[in-house]
């Protein structure tokens, strides 16, 4: 690393700012704590940064808070998106460490949110401030956004950037996910792309009879346990890079009056999704596993609910591996880690299919290594997250050609 940039990014800066984020508690829609911390150091860093105030009030009623910040270079270029999420997911049980407490054992970071991104987002804070005060002049900007509600339904807080026009002129996004805890790749893993998500519920209205007589009724949740196991039963599209897609049923109930056949039932799917396996897709997929159930309940097929139509769905995404910024990312990494990170792709969803879809940009995910992410006892291996910053400036470096 050169001398001037260690003074900016390296382990003790790293540990301190990651410390601070970790201590601060931020549950998806209770992030504001956080978010003005963020908003603060990056002031106090004399670094552009604003509050992004969004309001989405036809299914959440949720008041959130984004940081955005923009670096402008000298003459146009090209708009480099950072976008990581500053909201965990709820403690759960199981800790042997405090997860609100930065938990230092060796080369391991312990804490909530330490891997799942808080890591990630320190990488782009420290990065964005070497890049300031080393590069004095360059073309293009640098767009950092640190977001609210990743880890909730909808993908708020990206969700209310792509619809209030932030990211309107960018031509790449980087996503400092850890890629490497999440697929078990060792450090470095460039993940090209991600699998899509989206959820649905299926009704079944049946017919009530005594249960003394079950033959005269039609029993919903029968119905709906045929056609369970026809979904699991579907083939479904397999994509070369992403593979095959996923189906989980992830909430069912049903019943009818006491002593009675169940005239109703439902159950929740959600089905991560390849390219190809679109709404029209998934419809045939539904219709024909009902009809090969062979049921006599009446089935309403209902997609979830969204904020707005760009929220219905996260879906997946390629970034060609011969892309100009593929070569430019792969050509940071190498600098950094000697190597060239392992090419990967992401088997769930997030803020990263919002970019590379919507957004329609080449979006890499490349973060840092560690485990149990969504679990207890998480951790991020410090030396990873270095590497990330330090892969990230360099990136910034190579793509707005600094001087």
């Amino acid at each position: 690393m050169d001398s001037d940039l260690r003074e900016f990014i390296n382990e003790d800066k790293v540990i301190e700012l990651l410390s601070q984020l970790i201590e601060i508690e931020s549950p998806y829609f209770k992030e504001d704590k956080v978010m003005k911390f963020a908003h603060d150091w990056l002031k106090s860093e004399e670094l552009p940064a604003e509050l992004h105030h969004y309001h989405e009030d036809k299914i959440t009623d949720y008041h959130g808070i984004n940081v955005v910040g923009r670096l402008k270079g000298k003459s146009k270029g090209p708009v480099v998106l950072l976008n990581g999420h500053l909201d965990t997911v709820q403690i759960c049980e199981g800790w042997t460490k405090d997860p609100l407490k930065a938990t230092i054992e060796g080369n391991k970071l312990y804490g909530l949110g330490s891997l799942d991104m808080k890591s990630g987002v320190t990488a782009i804070m420290l990065a964005v401030k070497a890049f300031k005060e080393t590069v004095k002049e360059f073309n293009g900007d640098i767009l950092y956004t640190l977001v609210s509600d990743e880890e909730g339904p909808y993908g708020l807080g990206t969700d209310a950037l792509i619809e209030d026009g932030y990211t309107k002129d960018v031509d790449v996004a980087l996503v400092p996910e850890p890629s490497s805890g999440f697929t078990g790749i060792d450090f470095p893993c460039l993940c090209l792309g991600a699998r899509g998500g989206i959820n649905y519920t299926l009704k079944f209205s049946g017919k009530a009879s005594h249960a003394a007589d079950p033959d005269l009724g039609i029993n919903a949740i029968v119905d709906a346990s045929k056609v369970i196991l026809e979904l699991k039963n579907a083939k479904g599209l397999e994509d070369e890079k992403l593979g095959k897609g996923a189906l989980a049923i992830i909430a069912s109930e049903g019943g009818g009056a006491a002593a009675s056949v169940a005239d109703k039932a439902q159950f929740t799917v959600f089905r991560h999704t390849v390219i190809g396996e679109d709404k029209e897709y998934l419809l045939k997929e539904i219709k024909d596993a009902i009809d090969r159930a062979d049921i006599k309940s009446k089935v309403d097929i209902q997609f979830r609910e969204a904020p707005n139509e760009g929220a219905e769905a996260f879906l997946p995404y390629i970034v060609p591996e011969d892309n100009i910024y593929t070569n430019l990312m792969q050509e940071s990494i190498e600098k950094v880690s000697n190597k060239k990170g392992t090419i990967n792709y992401f088997n769930s969803m997030g803020d990263f299919n919002y970019l590379g879809t919507r957004v329609g940009v080449p979006t890499f995910v490349f973060g840092p290594n560690g485990e149990n992410y969504h679990s207890y006892d998480e951790y991020v291996l410090i030396d990873s997250v270095v590497k990330t910053a330090e892969v990230i400036y360099d990136f910034l470096i190579r793509t707005l050609k600094a001087k």
